[in-house]
């Protein structure tokens, strides 16, 4: 216990030697200190598992989201534990809250990060299916662009396949009413349309020739549907029409394990609306207290060293810091001191030296001028 009770003092960034000296104040200080320790591994596996999905589909995806969420939780704790260490007990209330205003923002905002990468994991069915849909959706949205350029392209060979499709149903249609005619011909049935007399007569023949010629004609119509089908389908190929089709089921659980970290998170916003548009609002909430409670969690040591009251260690830890303040600014005062002191000596030796030479100029000009 004295081992966790130290590394946990170790983690809220206190003045261990210090603190020591006064119990009241462990137990407050194994609790910041475990609380910063247990964001920091909160953050280590969100960054990793965010990390897994950018490398997701290499070998070393693993090796590489391990590697991340180490370093992105040993960044977090460094930075939760200065966060910490930097709220200082003396002054005031406001000021105290005006200290803490930008690191609570800063926490507010590492919360958040964190919260994401481990929304992703909670909600993954969720997001595998909505992925599945998005997919599938785009495909069919590919699908149809594909279509509608191809006509756009082709249009004047679509349109005569069309026109040659409905001469040929319309002929097939003709040439079965006009047999049905022929029928009523040559057994004799009196009708509008045909004499009444029985037997293969002038009038049968005539229809008989008639239908030749539809048929000839039928013949000749199908071979250019299919001349025409021919070349559209050859078309098609060139085009990737045939080749593009809808994804089955394997296809889109394939994707869906593949998927990156930016589809998984427009996936997970996507969750928090209905088909029709409108706001999804259960799970909404859900997803929103997901990153409240991270957040919350984030910025609990600051709140934890806000609301605690000034303590023996803070005063302790203040006497601390202005005494060696102080013997700082003494030390720095008597180097200015000492600093003077040497120029002083400086400048009566310099002084000295040109005294001397100036007497040796003198003297040699007097032995010159004798």
């Amino acid at each position: 216990m004295k081992k966790i009770t130290d590394f946990f003092w170790f983690c809220s960034g206190a003045h261990i030697e210090t603190l020591k000296k006064y119990p009241t104040e462990h137990n407050k200080y194994v609790g910041i200190g475990a609380t910063i320790f247990f964001t920091a591994l909160f953050a280590s596996l969100s960054g990793g598992y965010a990390m897994y999905f950018v490398f997701s589909g290499s070998s070393a995806a693993v090796l590489f989201a391990m590697l991340f969420g180490v370093i992105w939780g040993l960044a977090i704790f460094n930075m939760d534990r200065y966060i910490v260490a930097s709220i200082k007990k003396t002054g005031g209330s406001n000021q105290q809250i005006y200290q803490a205003l930008p690191r609570i923002l800063l926490a507010i905002m590492i919360g958040i990060v964190i919260s994401r990468p481990l929304e992703l994991k909670i909600f993954d069915k969720e997001i595998r299916q909505k992925l599945k849909t998005s997919y599938l959706n785009g495909q069919r949205s590919k699908i149809d662009t594909l279509n509608r350029a191809f006509s756009d392209k082709y249009s004047i060979e679509l349109a005569k396949f069309e026109e040659l499709k409905s001469e040929k149903d319309s002929l097939e249609k003709d040439i079965n009413r006009s047999r049905y005619i022929l029928n009523q011909e040559v057994f004799g049935d009196k009708t509008n349309q045909t004499s009444g007399v029985t037997g293969f007569g002038t009038y049968a023949k005539q229809k008989e020739a008639i239908i030749n010629q539809k048929e000839a004609r039928l013949i000749q119509v199908r071979n250019d549907i299919q001349r025409i089908d021919d070349i559209i389908n050859r078309r098609k190929e060139m085009e990737g029409l045939n080749s593009t089709l809808l994804f089955n089921e394997k296809q889109l659980d394939s994707l869906a394990n593949v998927a990156g970290f930016a589809d998984r998170n427009y996936a997970l916003g996507q969750l928090s609306f209905n088909p029709d548009g409108s706001r999804d609002v259960d799970t909404y909430l859900a997803i929103s207290f997901i990153s409240f409670l991270f957040v919350l969690l984030e910025c609990l040591p600051v709140f934890v060293k806000l609301m605690s009251d000034k303590g023996p260690y803070d005063v302790a830890l203040q006497n601390i810091e202005s005494v060696a303040i102080h013997n700082s600014e003494k030390e720095k005062d008597h180097k200015i001191v000492v600093t003077d002191n040497t120029l002083d000596t400086l400048n009566n030796a310099e002084i000295d030296k040109k005294k001397i030479l100036i007497e040796r100029r003198v003297k040699k000009d007097l032995e010159d001028f004798s």
